[in-house]
């Protein structure tokens, strides 16, 4: 009988997966490994050799460290719930000239509710991640706030959790920075772990090159969206290879020479149109959010003001937020650049995350 209780850790052979395993098992939790197979190369029409979360090595490194520790390891299939919801949905999104956001939607939607799933079935008190990310218990309400190491932290991808998932997540390396998590493993002989090279592409596009995963997607998507009309200064000034295959704020890749820089600032999809502007022309200062998730409160209040990231890698604007029509109406105090619908429009206020939303449109003002 484990001191602390029993936790499902989900273990992606990873080092900051392994390390919390590892941290949790000495900390006296009866810790049981669960690794999430959701994808594989061969699907997505790719050659390259799989890497990262899904691949067999990664889950056999898992493996190892469970059995190097003695606690059980479970490998759990999802790839049909993750093809119906997250590969779906991304290939929508596109389609309908937004810019997909899979890794929110995976942890809300999919490795959440898996993980709380399996952690009833074995009796698991708790669930736990390699998230960089922190929780703490505050007017009856579970707060993720940001982690010790601002270098990466992860609760842009966090906003969608609900607080029945909040209450019982923990997020053990949140306290830590990742020079700590390295040199845990290294201390422990993992010296193979604490220098595996990360991943940072999109787990099902294995090679960043979502253009020809649409295409594997979907035969034939070029011949049914060439030709639609690149607008710049509301004049046709070429044509282009499809709507779907570009993004807000893109400049490379456009396959057009205007003898000045141009940046995707519109995608039209019903008329198959790209409207490309200068960089200044890339400048918002209003959106709306659906779909939204509020963490921190349970009702946003009015006229709220907090840093808003309109990306993960963005250092975040200050706006004030108002709830209209089920929608979060956000105002920002400085133009924002390259607003691209469907990407995540995450609130903080200080360090604690507000809550976040899917960007719905942009409002010209």
């Amino acid at each position: 009988m484990s001191k602390n209780g029993k936790v499902l850790v989900a273990m992606s052979g990873g080092i900051d997966s392994s390390v919390t395993a590892m941290m949790l098992h000495e900390q006296g939790y009866q810790v049981i490994g669960i690794t999430m197979k959701t994808w594989d190369y061969e699907s997505s029409g790719s050659s390259k050799r799989e890497t990262g979360c899904c691949s067999l090595d990664s889950i056999n490194d898992a493996r190892t460290m469970a059995v190097n520790f003695g606690f059980p390891h479970y490998i759990l299939d999802i790839r049909g719930e993750f093809g119906e919801h997250i590969i779906n949905n991304f290939v929508e999104e596109y389609l309908a000239g937004r810019t997909p956001n899979p890794c929110v939607l995976c942890n809300t939607h999919i490795k959440w509710d898996a993980l709380l799933k399996r952690a009833d079935m074995l009796d698991c008190e708790f669930i736990a991640t390699g998230h960089y990310a922190q929780i703490r218990e505050e007017n009856n309400r579970h707060v993720i706030f940001k982690g010790t190491d601002n270098t990466k932290d992860q609760t842009y991808v966090l906003w969608g959790l609900d607080q029945n998932c909040l209450k019982r997540t923990m997020f053990p390396l949140g306290k830590f920075k990742k020079t700590e998590i390295k040199q845990m493993a290294k201390d422990a002989g993992f010296y193979d772990l604490a220098n595996k090279s990360e991943s940072y592409d999109i787990c099902f596009v294995p090679d960043n090159d979502y253009r020809s995963f649409l295409n594997h997607r979907i035969p034939d998507l070029e011949k049914k969206v060439a030709g639609g009309d690149f607008v710049y200064k509301n004049k046709i000034v070429g044509k282009h290879k499809g709507y779907p295959y570009f993004t807000v704020g893109q400049r490379k890749g456009l396959e057009i020479a205007l003898g000045v820089p141009v940046f995707v600032k519109e995608i039209i999809p019903e008329k198959n149109t790209v409207v490309l502007g200068d960089k200044e022309d890339l400048e918002e200062n209003h959106l709306t959010v659906r779909d939204f998730n509020l963490i921190k409160y349970a009702n946003l209040p009015d006229d709220f003001v907090g840093l808003t990231k309109i990306r993960y890698k963005d250092a975040g604007t200050p706006a004030t937020i108002n709830t209209i029509n089920n929608k979060l109406d956000v105002i920002f105090h400085s133009p924002v650049n390259g607003v691209a619908p469907g990407q995540s429009a995450v609130i903080y206020e200080g360090n604690d995350l507000v809550g976040g939303g899917f960007i719905d449109r942009k409002v010209l003002l």
